[in-house]
């Protein structure tokens, strides 16, 4: 329910479930953002735990074909650490052989 006269107006409550369909139809909209943003900062913090960039990660990540998306990821980095640090490990080593190539 609603509180107030639109709990019992009936031309008020029509009104408030405008309203309400209104936020629901913007909330699911922000709702994918929200969590896309949540993600990201998840493996940037499981990233830097293993002293690599995020955006170094993902590139890494991209130029080996790891076809694991950003939620994927971050579900690594909760539930499965080890997995999730063998994949930083590659990064990482491949960022350090590229270092290696450029002197």
């Amino acid at each position: 329910g609603f509180r107030g006269r639109s709990k019992n107006c009936y031309s008020i409550a029509i009104r408030r479930v405008h309203k309400a369909l209104q936020y629901q139809y913007v909330s699911r909209r922000l709702k994918k953002r929200e969590m896309r943003s949540l993600w990201i900062s998840r493996i940037n913090i499981a990233t830097r735990e293993h002293n690599v960039n995020y955006s170094k990660f993902v590139n890494q990540m991209a130029q080996y074909n790891v076809q694991l998306n950003r939620k994927m990821l971050s579900e690594l980095a909760i539930h499965e650490p080890r997995s999730f640090k063998a994949l930083a490990e590659l990064a990482k080593s491949r960022l350090q052989d590229g270092l290696l190539a450029a002197i």
